[in-house]
């Protein structure tokens, strides 16, 4: 029977957000080799900003890991996303046309559009985690709601910082 995110105990909140960085992980690591294989100078520093996302999100994941065996030492859980209603967003290449050249409605870099993908992604999460906050009575869960929400706040300042970069690289080019 699926559940709802907020009807999760504590280890199946924390073992949802450590499949959660994984998967994400997982997504920026393909967007990279999907890139890579275009060889051009864009294409490239496209990549290079989905290995970065990947990494972050497996450095969150390695943290998250180490905070469940804290908690939970060895013990397993077998929630999987199929198991919970809704779900922290996924990264979506097709919520920015990457591709498409600087027109007169959008003058981005196709790396600064690569970056607003993630940045997309990861404002929802953070806020997926701040609404569970909210209406989380159980006081554990609201503290491991709230890191979970400073970890995707971390992100969004991560892609805000590269995001910035690009913009000044992009500027400094023209």
């Amino acid at each position: 029977m699926k559940r709802t995110f907020n009807a999760l105990t504590e280890q199946e909140a924390l073992h949802a957000a450590v499949f959660v960085e994984e998967r994400n992980a997982e997504i920026y690591h393909r967007f990279a080799e999907m890139f890579v294989e275009f060889r051009d100078d864009d294409s490239l520093a496209i990549a290079s900003v989905f290995w970065d996302m990947a990494a972050e999100e497996r450095h969150h994941s390695t943290l998250l890991q180490n905070r469940y065996s804290e908690l939970f030492g060895q013990r397993p859980c077998a929630l999987t996303d199929d198991d919970i209603y809704e779900f922290v967003e996924i990264p979506r290449l097709e919520d920015a046309d990457v591709f498409s050249g600087v027109t007169a409605q959008d003058h981005r870099t196709p790396k600064e559009r690569a970056l607003h993908v993630g940045l997309t992604a990861e404002v929802g999460a953070k806020k997926f985690y701040t609404g569970l906050i909210e209406a989380c009575k159980d006081p554990r869960l609201k503290r491991l709601y709230t890191e979970l929400a400073d970890f995707e706040g971390e992100h969004v300042a991560f892609l805000e910082r590269k995001i910035a970069e690009a913009s000044r690289q992009g500027a400094g080019s023209s």
